[in-house]
C-alpha cells in the first residue's frame, strides 16, 4: 500500500525534528528529513510529499525574533512552491518554533481567502520574561475550529511547552473577531475542567488563552504546546499514579494520526 509521505524541514537550530518524524512514523507515514538548503537547490522536492512538517527548536538561534529568519527565507525562496502546496490541498503543520514560524511568515492565521502572506498576528515574549518549559491543559476547541488535525482529540488534553516568545497576539480586534468566525482557534490553554486559567496555566500570557489556530481550511495547524513528545503513556509525567486509566499510546499521537487519515483517504492521488 501507497503511503502518506511528510517532508520534515530542518535547518540551523532545529531539534525537534526526529521526535516529529518519529510521531509520524508512528501513525503510518514515511518520513524524510530535509534541510531548507537541500529544498531550496531542489524546489520540486516538495512536490512529492503530502505533508508538511515545521518542527520546534531555536533555528537560527531565534536571532531578531523566534521562527523570523526561517520564516523570511520560505517566504522568499520558496513562496511559488509553498502556494502550489497548499492549493493542492495538502496539509501543513508547525509546532513551537514552527508555528513561530507559519504566524510571522503569513500563512497563519491567513484570514483572507486568498493566500497573500499578511502577516496579521505575532508570537511574542512571554509575559513571565522567562523560558516556560512545564506541562499545561489545553482545552480542544473541536465544536467550533474547521481544524482536521484535532478531531478525534479528547476535550481537554495535556502537552508540555517550552518556549520563551510564545505569546500569541492578533494584529487587531478585526483580526482577533475574524478567527473567531472562521474558528480558527483550535486549542486554549485552560485547567482540567476547561476553564481558562492564570499563569502558570497560561504558561505565556496570550490573548485569549490561544495555544494553537488554524488557517480557514482547517488544514494548516500551528500550535506552541508538543503533541510529538506526548507519544507514549510512558511520556506523561504522572503515569505511574494513573497506571488503571493508561493506554499504550498518548494523546498526541492522534494529531498525527489524522492528518496522516486525511491525506491517506484524500491526497495520495495527488
Amino acid at each position: 500500500m501507497k503511503k502518506v509521505k511528510t517532508l520534515i524541514l530542518r535547518t540551523a537550530g532545529t531539534n525537534c525534528d526526529k521526535e516529529t518524524a518519529f510521531a509520524f512514523q508512528v501513525a503510518g507515514a514515511e518520513t524524510r528529513l530535509v534541510h531548507i538548503n537541500e529544498l531550496i537547490k531542489n524546489k520540486s522536492l516538495l512536490n512529492e510529499f503530502q505533508i508538511l512538517a515545521i518542527p520546534g527548536g531555536f533555528t537560527y538561534g531565534d536571532d531578531i525574533a523566534s521562527g523570523k529568519v526561517l520564516a523570511n527565507e520560505l517566504k522568499s525562496k520558496l513562496k511559488e512552491q509553498i502556494l502550489l502546496f497548499i492549493k493542492s490541498g495538502k496539509l501543513i503543520i508547525g509546532i513551537c518554533n514552527g508555528f513561530q514560524v507559519l504566524v510571522k511568515m503569513g500563512l497563519l492565521p491567513g484570514i483572507n481567502s486568498k493566500v497573500d502572506f499578511s502577516v496579521n498576528a505575532t508570537l511574542s515574549l512571554n509575559d513571565s520574561g522567562k523560558f516556560e518549559d512545564r506541562w499545561v491543559h489545553l482545552k480542544n476547541e473541536k465544536l467550533v475550529s474547521k481544524c482536521l488535525w484535532v478531531k478525534d482529540l479528547p476535550e481537554i488534553v495535556y502537552f508540555p511547552v517550552a518556549h520563551a516568545e510564545g505569546k500569541f497576539i492578533p494584529k487587531n480586534e478585526q483580526v482577533f473577531n475574524k478567527m473567531k468566525k472562521n474558528g480558527q482557534i483550535v486549542f486554549r490553554y485552560s485547567d482540567q475542567l476547561g476553564n481558562e486559567p492564570g499563569y502558570p496555566g497560561n504558561p505565556n500570557g496570550s490573548v485569549d488563552a490561544i495555544a494553537g489556530i488554524c488557517d480557514p481550511t482547517g488544514r494548516i495547524l500551528g500550535m506552541m504546546p508538543h503533541p510529538e513528545r506526548h507519544i507514549s503513556y510512558l511520556q506523561h509525567p504522572n503515569w505511574r499514579r494513573n497506571k488503571k486509566s493508561l493506554k499504550t499510546m498518548g494523546t498526541g499521537i492522534e494529531i498525527f494520526n489524522n492528518g496522516v487519515k486525511f491525506a491517506r483517504e484524500h491526497l495520495l492521488s495527488v
